[in-house]
C-alpha cells in the first residue's frame, strides 16, 4: 500500500470511528438509560388513590403493569382512557394492571371522573406524578406518558404522547 494510499485508508477509518461516537453520544442523550435499580424508592411510594385511600405501589408488583400519567387539561391524555380501561378490563384477566397517575389538582379529577367514570386505579399528585414520570424517563414533562413493566418490575416499553391500539396490541406480550 502507499503512503497517501495508507493516509487515507487512516483518514476514512478515524472519520467512521468519530462518527460512530457521535452517533453514541447523540443516541445516549435521545434515549436515556435508566439507573439499574430505577425504583430506589418506587415500590415503597403510595399514592392518594381518588377515593382518598392511599395506594401502595407494593399492591402491583409482581404483574405486568400499564402505568399512564396523565392530567384532565390534556386533550391526548382524555381520548385515549377509555382505551386504556378497555385494556384494564380485558387484560386484567390474563395479569395486567393498569394505573393512572393524574398530574393534576384532585377536584379537577373527581369533577372528570363524575363525567368519564374509569374502572381502574387512579391516584393523584402532581408533584410526585410528575418526578417518578421523570425517573421512568419522561425527560421533556411531556404527557400523556405511559410506561410498560414486566411482571419482574423492568420497564419494557415507553411512550410520550397519545397511545393507539397497536401500542397496546404489541405491548400485551411483554409482561
Amino acid at each position: 500500500m502507499t503512503g497517501s494510499r495508507r493516509r487515507l485508508v487512516l483518514a476514512a477509518g478515524a472519520g467512521a470511528a468519530a462518527a460512530g461516537l457521535g452517533l453514541a453520544l447523540w443516541h445516549k442523550t435521545d434515549a436515556p438509560e435508566l439507573a439499574p435499580e430505577p425504583f430506589a424508592g418506587f415500590w415503597s411510594q403510595q399514592w392518594t388513590a381518588t377515593d382518598g385511600n392511599m395506594l401502595p405501589m407494593a399492591s402491583f408488583r409482581g404483574k405486568p403493569l400499564l402505568i399512564n400519567f396523565w392530567a384532565t387539561w390534556c386533550a391526548p391524555c382524555v381520548e385515549e382512557l377509555p382505551m386504556l380501561d378497555a385494556f384494564f378490563s380485558t387484560e386484567g384477566k390474563s395479569g395486567w394492571q393498569v394505573l393512572g397517575l393524574a398530574v393534576d389538582k384532585p377536584k379537577n379529577v373527581q369533577e372528570f371522573l363524575q363525567k368519564m367514570p374509569l374502572r381502574f386505579p387512579l391516584a393523584v399528585d402532581a408533584l410526585q406524578a410528575s418526578q417518578w414520570a421523570r425517573q421512568l424517563g419522561n425527560l421533556s414533562g411531556g404527557l400523556p406518558f405511559t410506561v410498560a413493566l414486566n411482571a419482574a418490575g423492568e420497564v419494557v416499553q415507553r411512550k410520550m404522547g397519545k397511545l393507539s391500539a397497536a401500542d397496546l396490541d404489541a405491548w400485551r406480550a411483554l409482561k
